[in-house]
């Protein structure tokens, strides 16, 4: 009975030490993708300064002079 009790808290130990490491994992994943969202919406707001042309929708564009 001892050496299974043994066994059940050497699992557990296992379990908590892998659930502490992924959960470690998972936050610098959130803090990257947070870091990569700023960057492509400061991306974006920096190409429609530069070309608006392509980064209007359709129904934004002003028709040619000619019309």
């Amino acid at each position: 009975m001892e050496e299974r009790i043994i066994e059940l808290e050497t699992r557990y130990m296992h379990q908590e030490k892998t659930i502490s490491e992924l959960s470690e994992i998972v936050y610098r994943q959130e803090l990257t993708i947070k870091r990569l969202e700023t960057d492509i919406a400061m991306l974006r707001d920096q190409l429609s300064i530069a070309l608006p042309a392509l980064t209007r929708l359709p129904d934004e564009e002003e028709p040619p002079p000619h019309y």
